[in-house]
């Protein structure tokens, strides 16, 4: 039977009268990349300091690896590898000289996997931090976060603020650390993201866990913003009706539309008219929340 890595049961978090998290409760399997969605505000750093024991629930319980993450705290960090959402480092060291730190709080790590991890990520750990781009800091965070190789990673937006490039070599350690067995918990945004690396997604709105899903069935559900153009007038009524196809309008030679999963229907029927171009959009994980899971955010991490 596969081990829950993560146990969250009922958190609740209130900061005063304001609303933090409200009765989340999740598992995550060993082993999995599980992505934790939600727009700005939604509760999703909230949640991250809640299972690390940073921040004390008003109500509920975590349990990671079966230990209760109040009373086993120091056992518990060991094992975890944690990039925070707002990164702050001591400026006045080098990279090597903070991950130096770093490494001797763990008790060492083998540095010449620092160093290759640092190569991998293009980072210059020669280089002060306070002289270093937030992007190349991200990295530093990164870099502290996997070098002793933790059972589980939880990382909040990891990505920002990365090149594209570095962004791929990311994706390719979050493979390697999955291959060898860890978990990694992940806070994002970024819907192309998300449909690379992770398993199964959580979508929390206004500090509530609204769906738990595989990244397939969310991706089934995302829908395209398609607009066509066509030689003479946009006609609308062969297209009305079509499964998938909603929010339907045509102005001059211009017909614009949304369509849910399959693009197949709207093609066929395309097919009979002599078309100019075909723009589609893809929507931002905002959007496909507001569609499906409702608008409006509360103003709490």
């Amino acid at each position: 039977m596969q081990e829950d890595v993560i146990v969250a049961q009922d958190l609740t978090k209130y900061y005063g009268r304001s609303r933090g998290v409200l009765g989340l409760s999740f598992t995550v399997r060993r082993g999995e990349v599980f992505g934790f969605l939600g727009p700005n505000g939604a509760g999703k750093t909230t949640t991250i300091r809640l299972l690390l024991d940073f921040i004390r629930p008003t109500s509920g319980r975590v349990f990671l690896f079966g230990l209760d993450s109040r009373v086993d705290g120091a056992q518990i960090k060991r094992r975890v590898g944690y990039l925070p959402g707002e990164l702050s480092l001591y400026e006045g060291l080098t990279g090597r000289r903070l991950l130096q730190y770093f490494a001797h709080l763990r008790g060492g790590v083998q540095w010449q996997k620092v160093e290759a991890l640092a190569a991998r990520l293009d980072c210059d750990l020669s280089l002060p931090i306070k002289n270093l781009s937030q992007g190349n800091k991200r990295k530093v965070g990164l870099l502290q976060a996997l070098m002793h190789e933790p059972e589980l990673l939880v990382l909040d937006e990891p990505t920002n603020g990365l090149d594209p490039l570095v962004q791929q070599e990311f994706y390719g350690l979050v493979a390697e650390a999955k291959a060898r067995g860890a978990t990694i918990f992940l806070s994002s945004h970024n819907l192309p993201e998300v449909e690379r690396i992770c398993d199964r997604v959580g979508v929390v709105r206004e500090g509530k866990l609204v769906a738990i899903e595989e990244v397939a069935a969310l991706k089934g559900r995302a829908f395209r913003t398609v607009e066509v153009h066509f030689a003479g007038a946009a006609p609308c009524e062969p297209f009305e009706g079509l499964p998938g196809v909603r929010l339907l309008s045509c102005h001059g030679n211009t017909l614009r539309c949304q369509v849910e999963g399959s693009m197949d229907a709207l093609v066929k029927a395309l097919a009979q008219f002599t078309v100019l171009d075909i723009r589609t959009h893809e929507p931002s994980l905002e959007e496909i929340f507001l569609a499906y899971y409702g608008g409006g955010t509360e103003n709490a991490a």
